[in-house]
């Protein structure tokens, strides 16, 4: 019994936030090494199909960068990199928009969809949802560098979005959109999921990975930062405490805040139900940016 009283206190802890995010967006990118561990994956959509079931819309972005590299080492490509990002010829444009168009979209809507959820991949494959332009860096003296096809997310499809999940759909959109020619771009999905929080005004941003949050200090599991504003982040951005991957992963969330995004959450997607105990418990268990 004792058992029992303790769950109907979780639900009812819970109950208040459901109402309030009930028909609200919430826009979720996974990544990471969560996308490696099938069980992980499972746990994850689990909780994405609770989402959808008590009444939010919640719309889903991935990566999938360690299987791209994975897949250009079997076909004998050798990665290229500047600045930091993946140089994307034709034949690394290819192999990224089969890896996540045609593999990893199309084994997490089929996994929503055995577990009695009803999801659609959203590509050039289907329907496409990403709208994109060519992305130009600066080098150090100023010059432009050629990232090949690789661009940024300009626009989505917000009627698509819309009418797929008022049908009661998840949308799952994978990290490749299409210019204004109709040819294929490679995104960064964190920029793409804030774009997509940022023009669908969404109530959350959530980035599940195998990142917990934001730390003073990474090698100190206490330090972890429950909560943090804008401010707050460009100084430790400044600092450097804030570094490598994590920055335009934190610059993009900060853009989608001024937008109208509500808030942002960075989780570990290790955790079982992590992305549940964190928007639908009093206090969350990753780091949440808000303005």
């Amino acid at each position: 019994m004792d058992e029992a009283i303790r769950k109907a206190g979780v639900l009812i802890e819970a109950l208040g936030w459901i109402r309030r995010f009930r028909d609200r967006y919430v826009v979720i990118k996974l990544g990471g090494s969560t996308l490696e561990n099938p069980d992980s994956v499972k746990a994850f959509l689990t909780d994405v199909l609770f989402l959808e079931t008590v009444g939010m819309r919640p719309v889903l972005i991935h990566g999938g960068g360690k299987d791209i590299s994975k897949a250009m080492g079997k076909a004998g490509i050798e990665p290229r990199w500047v600045n930091g990002r993946r140089y994307t010829d034709e034949a690394t444009l290819d192999i990224a928009a089969r890896v996540l168009c045609g593999e990893i979209c199309k084994g997490l809507v089929d996994e929503i969809n055995r577990q009695g959820g009803r999801a659609f991949g959203l590509s050039y494959l289907t329907a496409n949802c990403l709208k994109g332009e060519k992305l130009t860096l600066k080098g150090e003296n100023g010059e432009d560098l050629d990232l090949g096809y690789v661009g940024h997310v300009t626009d989505i499809d917000v009627g698509l979005i819309e009418r797929a999940t008022s049908a009661g759909l998840i949308p799952v959109i994978p990290s490749i959109a299409l210019d204004s020619t109709g040819h294929r771009l490679n995104v960064n999905a964190d920029t793409a999921a804030a774009a997509v929080a940022r023009i669908l005004k969404a109530e959350k941003l959530m980035f599940v990975s195998d990142v917990p949050g934001i730390f003073l200090d990474k090698n100190d599991p206490s330090t972890l930062l429950s909560h943090v504003d804008v401010k707050r982040c460009r100084e430790l951005i400044a600092d450097g405490t804030i570094a490598s991957g994590m920055v335009p992963k934190v610059e993009a969330s900060l853009e989608a805040l001024e937008a109208g995004v509500d808030k942002i959450h960075i989780v570990d997607g290790r955790m079982p139900h992590s992305v549940l105990l964190e928007v639908y418990s009093d206090k969350g268990i990753g780091t949440e940016i808000v303005k």
